[in-house]
């Protein structure tokens, strides 16, 4: 059974370059207690329980416990397929996923902050993610943080299917928190958006996303 954390430092804010301030949309109080967390956050992925992977999501394997989420994953046998892309795919895991209630966007003249500390499994087999997809079509989709079974983590942000800003670097002691925040900002096209990755503060990689300003994401 492999497991990912998620601290109760999580802070979502938002930038207002016309009034020169930051707005926290979501903050570390909705994991104060069971009934916080489920007034802001929703089980399973927004479109349903099963994506890309060998994992069907449920609401068994979130918990929340002193202010920290923990998902896990369970080896399982006898599902039925999941289907994505015209193919099916086998469950061999059940898992679990959350995400926020609230859509987010940047607007022309502002931008948005995710910070959270996490810790990540990064053996073969394992998928953990933190990121944002479009809340109708596809893209935007940028990977604040991505662990893909490779011992690395990978920072993403897809213009389409072929155009994509991709850097994956070492993990460090996976068993151990690591903080991670990416800076969203509208560029001064009023269409397109800059983005920063760090990782315990260092800045790891800059990337550019095209057309994002004023498109609705899920987290």
């Amino acid at each position: 059974m492999h497991s990912l954390w998620l601290l109760s430092t999580f802070l979502l804010t938002v930038w207002s370059q016309q009034t020169q301030t930051w707005h926290t949309l979501l903050g570390e109080e909705s994991f104060s207690s069971q009934n916080e967390f489920e007034k802001s956050w929703a089980y399973l992925y927004p479109w349903g329980s099963d994506h890309n992977g060998a994992a069907r999501m449920d609401k068994a394997h979130v918990h929340l416990a002193n202010g920290v989420v923990t998902i896990t994953a369970q080896k399982i046998s006898g599902q039925p397929d999941a289907k994505h892309g015209g193919k099916n795919i086998k469950i061999n895991y059940l898992s679990g996923a959350i995400h926020a209630k609230q859509h987010f966007k940047v607007s022309a003249s502002g931008g948005l902050d995710f910070i959270g500390e996490f810790k990540a499994p990064v053996a073969r087999g394992t998928w953990p993610a933190f990121w944002l997809t479009a809340d109708s079509g596809w893209p935007p989709e940028v990977d604040l943080a991505e662990w893909k079974g490779s011992g690395k983590i990978s920072f993403n942000t897809f213009n389409t299917s072929k155009i994509v800003s991709a850097k994956d670097v070492g993990y460090p002691s996976p068993g151990e928190w690591h903080k991670f925040k990416t800076e969203l900002r509208a560029m001064n096209n009023k269409k397109d958006v800059e983005i920063k990755f760090y990782m315990d503060s260092k800045l790891v990689t800059t990337q550019h996303a095209s057309g994002y300003v004023g498109k609705g994401m899920w987290l």
